[in-house]
């Protein structure tokens, strides 16, 4: 990805936030509330349940957007993303890389597998395709398949997240790519994106913080968790799924297991777990590490416009320290 598609993708945004895609949770208005605050807006293919379902919500994201952009010529419309399962066990593989093809989002998240047949499709139009890693393995092998830009899915990443440090991540991966890096991993406040800026992200992937959000799909109950947990009710298992992840306790307790008796999955499977009764995602909460900032549910807008303010006086308090610092006082 050239330099001038980076600086042409931040000029399009208010914040350089992208809302991560949350299984089970995004939907097609919190990624139309979150381009019109000047975020990009994502959500995984895999929430619409069907096909059918998937081509409803791309028709209803593009003409919300389109009617957003027409009527407000002058304000930063951000684009919109869908992430793509690529791993072989997603059994619309086929179908929903038709629907990419054929509706053409400005951003396409893989995830789980190799991204080259989603960059092949992607490029053909003009897009740009964003790969989640969570080493450096996997950041060689997304580079090598000619992904536009790496999400580095660090330690505290809510649902299935990496246990590397963001900051030695980050300048590792530096080393070796001067594409487009975006940053996840317990990020959920302004000031948070401002010192993701500072290592060398050009983004900041956030998720866990608008789980609570009123345009959510999580259920109420799971709301209420996120907002009564903290750092310390986050557990990382593979149990779920068979990918290590971030896990909110009090849903495993509810759920009737026990957290520290957990039974390790022997495959990658998203569809089931150890317990019949109870199934990641559905009854097994993600979140990540920054759950505790989360304090009440607010719609998406207004938690855009929370960011923007922690933002701003963050890059205001660097600014004004900024000489007595480099002078040594």
């Amino acid at each position: 990805m050239t330099k001038k598609k980076i600086d042409n993708l931040k000029n399009s945004l208010e914040l350089p936030v992208i809302m991560a895609p949350m299984f089970l949770i995004s939907n097609p208005q919190m990624v139309i509330k979150a381009c019109e605050g000047g975020i990009v807006g994502s959500f995984p293919a895999l929430n619409a349940r069907t096909k059918e379902v998937l081509e409803e919500w791309m028709i209803q994201i593009t003409t919300a957007l389109d009617e957003l952009k027409k009527n407000n010529p002058n304000k930063n419309i951000a684009p919109w993303a869908v992430n793509f399962i690529s791993h072989r066990t997603n059994k619309r593989y086929v179908e929903d890389l038709e629907l990419v093809k054929k509706y053409q989002p400005p951003i396409v998240i893989t995830s789980l597998g190799d991204p080259s047949p989603v960059v092949k499709v992607v490029h053909e139009y003009g897009g740009t395709v964003l790969s989640d890693v969570i080493n450096m393995k996997f950041a060689k092998k997304a580079i090598e398949k000619g992904t536009d830009g790496l999400i580095l899915v660090s330690n505290g990443a809510g649902g299935h997240a990496g246990i590397l440090n963001p900051i030695s991540f980050i300048h590792e991966v530096r080393e070796l790519w001067d594409g487009l890096i975006i940053l996840a991993g317990g990020i959920s406040k302004g000031q948070d994106i401002l010192a993701a800026e500072v290592l060398g992200a050009d983004f900041v992937y956030m998720g866990s913080r608008f789980i609570a959000s009123e345009e959510s799909m999580a259920a109420d109950a799971y709301k209420d968790m996120v907002i009564n947990s903290t750092i310390e009710d986050v557990l990382y298992t593979d149990a779920f799924s068979g990918i290590k992840g971030n896990y909110l306790i009090p849903s495993i307790v509810r759920a009737g297991l026990d957290p520290c008796n957990l039974e390790e999955k022997k495959e990658i499977n998203f569809s089931s777990v150890n317990n019949p009764q109870a199934k990641a995602w559905k009854d097994i909460w993600g979140a990540g590490q920054g759950v505790g900032d989360v304090k009440k549910v607010e719609s998406v807008s207004k938690i855009i416009k929370e960011l923007r303010c922690s933002y701003n006086e963050a890059k205001a308090a660097i600014a004004h320290a900024k000489e007595p610092l480099l002078s040594g006082n």
